[in-house]
């Protein structure tokens, strides 16, 4: 299926760019998520005119994200779970537990945004983890996880 992106998407394309996607994906996620449309003539027309107006939003997305980036560089976020002695944590430490931790420090980041590169962490420690508010935008932070105390 042909699809008109209405934003920049990593791994496939910026925004007004025409690509061919799977159907499923186009229909089960780009429509409806509002980050594409399908590429008909009548759209094609739309969305020319209204490229500026997209473009301006987008760079206003950037913006924010820069902004939002340049507080959070060097943060670190502690996260306390309960642990054995030999520091593995009953449980694991997700995307989700560090998002909370971030609201808490006053960030508004979804847990969609918190990249794990080797998976949940399980064990006790300081941990690097990327966060990307914006596909352009990714930041590192230190999530220090300790063993929670009875």
């Amino acid at each position: 299926m042909q699809v008109i992106l209405l934003e920049k998407i990593a791994n496939l394309g910026n925004l007004g760019d025409v690509v061919k996607v799977k159907d499923g994906f186009a229909r089960n996620y780009l429509i409806p998520s509002k980050r594409a449309r399908r590429a008909t003539q009548a759209a094609i027309q739309e969305f020319e005119n209204r490229r500026a107006d997209l473009e301006k939003a987008a760079a206003d997305k950037l913006t924010a994200a820069r902004a939002v980036g340049e507080k959070l560089t060097g943060q670190t976020v502690t996260v306390v779970q309960k642990a054995g002695v030999d520091g593995r944590l009953f449980g694991s430490v997700t995307n989700f537990d560090i998002a909370e931790g971030l609201k808490k420090m006053g960030f508004e980041i979804q847990k969609s945004q918190i990249r794990l590169p080797n998976g949940p962490l399980k064990i006790v420690g300081d941990h690097p983890v990327s966060v990307a508010p914006h596909t352009d935008v990714v930041i590192d932070i230190t999530v220090h996880v300790v063993a929670e105390t009875e």
